[in-house]
């Protein structure tokens, strides 16, 4: 169970790390499916699937529910938009120190001349 935000990003930024969870993220973008379907690109057992799909559910990027014998997955893109918004505040204030030393290195720099 996530407690707070900062465990909340944790879970994001973990379910995020993994090129085949990012990948599940992408097609779910495309629309609701099945495990089965979201399960065919990937050259990895029915078990793999299943945890990294338990891990996008954890960090609230996944909702599962049972259509008979079936699980239907539906993307949740709360959560991305709460990880976003983290990396937002860093891409201000880096874009700001980078500005400012653009300014810096185009500022004329006068030598001292030696005696």
């Amino acid at each position: 169970m996530v407690n707070s935000r900062t465990d909340l990003l944790d879970e994001i930024f973990f379910a995020l790390s993994d090129p085949t969870r990012r990948a599940l993220i992408a097609r779910l973008a495309e629309g609701e499916a099945s495990v089965a379907e979201l399960s065919e690109p990937f050259a990895i057992s029915p078990p793999a699937i299943s945890k990294h799909l338990r891990v996008l559910e954890r960090a609230g990027l996944l909702q599962q529910t049972r259509c008979g014998r079936q699980r239907q997955c539906v993307l949740q893109a709360e959560p991305l938009r709460e990880a976003s918004e983290f990396v937002a505040r860093y891409r201000k204030f880096w874009t700001h120190q980078l500005d400012n030393l653009q300014q810096y290195l185009e500022e004329p720099q006068t030598k001292e001349t030696e005696p």
